[in-house]
């Protein structure tokens, strides 16, 4: 009688595991922010949420995560806001209008325009005519970083020698000397910054009060960000631009799946927040910080119930 209770209860735990539906959160490289951050939360959607199980998966982030969203072949994928605002309106990378909407926001990416100090480049205006790490193809670094510079008159392709690179590409070329300067867009205290910085001295460009003014006028989803002294080894603070990142998911998704992985994500977020110090920025009072595309309705049907 034991023997076949206890087949019974490995037969009911066996069938429990096949029947829950495997679902990938997309990510970004593995030296940024995006992997573990969507690392931990696959983990608790994957414990809380009945019938989910989830894995991060490794991508070029913003933008590839955003298309692979729309063709259902992820839940959900970390994606910088002015990119998810580009879908939703139809606008830079995007052709048309996607169906996109977000469960909440993460915490904000920073702007790092990095350099070696020997290098003598001192401003943004310095990086024209330059070898530069514009970002991963398809990543919200290689938005903005391109916008960033056409901003301020430099045509990315005609006045500087543009190459496309991860975070930690982009600063085992600037160590080996293989580029002049190149962008990580990512949150503060980002690891490939923080490890370079260890063995290097390097400088992030400052981003004047005009050249961010301007900028924000042209894409609202930015605003102005100071990075605190000694963030980095050795770097002053250093005026920049922040952008927030949030989780998108495709308007289609069921109000009762997006209530589900907001409420879990929430309830367990100091699981987050012990692999990914930025997580302490995930709160109810910021998920809806990225203006210009709504939160899924099971999301806001959660954050009105507390």
């Amino acid at each position: 009688m034991f023997n076949r209770m206890f087949a019974l209860t490995l037969l009911f735990a066996f069938s429990s595991v096949i029947s829950a539906e495997n679902y990938s959160i997309g990510t970004g490289g593995q030296s940024g922010v995006y992997y573990p951050f969507g690392g931990a939360l696959a983990k608790v959607w994957s414990e809380q949420v009945p019938d989910v199980n989830v894995k991060a998966e490794v991508t070029a982030a913003s933008v590839e995560n955003t298309i692979k969203v729309v063709r259902g072949d992820m839940i959900a994928g970390i994606a910088m806001g002015n990119v998810v605002l580009d879908a939703y309106k139809g606008e830079g990378k995007f052709k048309g209008k996607l169906p996109v909407k977000t469960l909440f926001a993460l915490y904000p990416n920073l702007v790092h325009a990095l350099t070696l100090d020997k290098s003598g480049i001192t401003s943004l205006a310095d990086l024209k005519g330059k070898r530069i790490s514009l970002g991963a193809p398809a990543s919200g670094t290689a938005v903005t970083s391109a916008a960033l510079l056409e901003s301020i008159g430099i045509d990315v392709k005609k006045d500087i020698d543009a190459v496309y690179l991860n975070y930690s590409e982009t600063t085992n070329a600037l160590a080996n000397g293989q580029i002049d300067a190149g962008f990580i867009v990512g949150g503060q205290g980002v690891g490939a910054v923080t490890q370079i910085a260890l063995t290097h001295k390097v400088n992030i460009l400052p981003i004047s009060a005009k050249e961010s003014d301007a900028f924000i006028e042209a894409f609202p989803a930015y605003s102005s960000y100071t990075i605190p002294a000694d963030t980095y080894n050795h770097v002053a603070a250093v005026p920049t631009l922040s952008v927030w990142n949030v989780l998108v998911v495709n308007a289609k998704m069921s109000d009762e799946m997006a209530y589900n992985l907001t409420k879990s994500a929430f309830e367990n977020i100091e699981q987050v927040r012990k692999v990914v110090k930025a997580a302490e920025m995930t709160t109810p009072a910021n998920a809806n910080r990225l203006e210009g595309v709504p939160l899924h309705a099971g999301a806001q049907k959660y954050l009105d119930s507390l």
